[in-house]
């Protein structure tokens, strides 16, 4: 993707969660520090299980009536009954605006270019009154615009960027190692730190407490990583549930399916550096392996 070019996902769903009590709600079962959110830094977190399995991931914007969830396509109802499971008499209110945004992703040098503009050195600044935020889980995947459709198109127009299809970015996200097609097939399937959310600054280990916290802790203290998700290619179509081999040990299942495959993957037993040229699928066709 280049500096002057823009992909527009129209697909992602974005919820309000507002309220006098949002901050501690938030900060009690979400991975990262609530704290960390203001108009000028925006993060990266995830709501896990209370046995610290994966559930939903998302960015949030800090918005004047409370914070701004960007979440992945599909999650959105999903997320908003694992949120409102949490809410018991807590003063805060949950609404669904997907329908009203939509999102920008800009090129990381463009991003620069506009920090140095607006002479704003933030995570997150302010353009036309629409917040563009640099991606928390690093710069090779640009920057975010959190806006309506209309006012986005006004942006592009302003900043002379040319819109180019959404499987760029998609493309990029899945050569770094990082998923963003079919989420929802990961729900309940591995651990937050399986899903590489302290590589992706989705944690914050000195906050205290949230949903899933104590066997995160543990499985990173006493250095319990077994398996890690990797991103996988293979001339074959991979499916969902598929299982990687390696002289004939499962090493491996698909859990993300093609085009953008993604697969958890054993670190140990056998040890990964033995098998990561070698794994194939059961009719043995041959599986390669990214961001080892």
């Amino acid at each position: 993707m280049k500096k002057d070019q823009v992909v527009i996902l129209e697909k992602r769903g974005v919820i309000l969660i507002s309220g006098e009590d949002t901050k501690d709600f938030l900060q009690n079962i979400i991975t990262n520090d609530i704290n960390k959110v203001s108009l000028k830094n925006s993060i990266f977190a995830a709501l896990l299980t209370p046995q610290g399995k994966y559930l939903n991931e998302f960015f949030i914007i800090k918005k004047d009536s409370g914070y701004l969830l960007d979440c992945s396509e599909n999650s959105t109802e999903d997320l908003i009954k694992d949120l409102s499971k949490y809410k018991l008499r807590s003063k805060v209110e949950i609404k669904d605006l997907s329908s009203e945004y939509v999102i920008g992703i800009l090129n990381y040098l463009k991003f620069k270019e506009l920090q140095k503009e607006l002479e704003q050195n933030e995570n997150t600044i302010t353009y036309r009154d629409t917040p563009i935020f640099s991606d928390p889980r690093g710069e090779k995947l640009g920057a975010r615009i959190l806006s309506n459709l209309e006012k986005l198109y006004l942006t592009i127009k302003k900043l002379n960027l040319q819109i180019i299809d959404s499987s760029n970015y998609y493309i990029n996200a899945f050569n770094h190692g990082v998923p963003e097609k079919g989420l929802e097939n990961l729900k309940h399937q591995l651990f937050g730190l399986e899903a590489n959310f302290e590589k992706h600054k989705a944690i914050d280990f000195k906050k205290g407490c949230f949903v899933g916290q104590e066997n995160t802790a543990r499985m990173r203290l006493k250095n319990k990583l077994r398996r890690k998700l990797f991103s996988i290619k293979s001339e074959e179509k991979l499916k969902f549930g598929d299982d990687l081999l390696f002289n004939e040990i499962k090493i491996g299942k698909v859990l993300i399916g093609s085009p953008y495959a993604f697969a958890l993957i054993k670190l140990y037993d056998p040890d990964i550096s033995q098998f990561k040229n070698n794994i194939r699928l059961n009719n043995s066709k041959k599986v390669e392996l990214l961001n080892v």
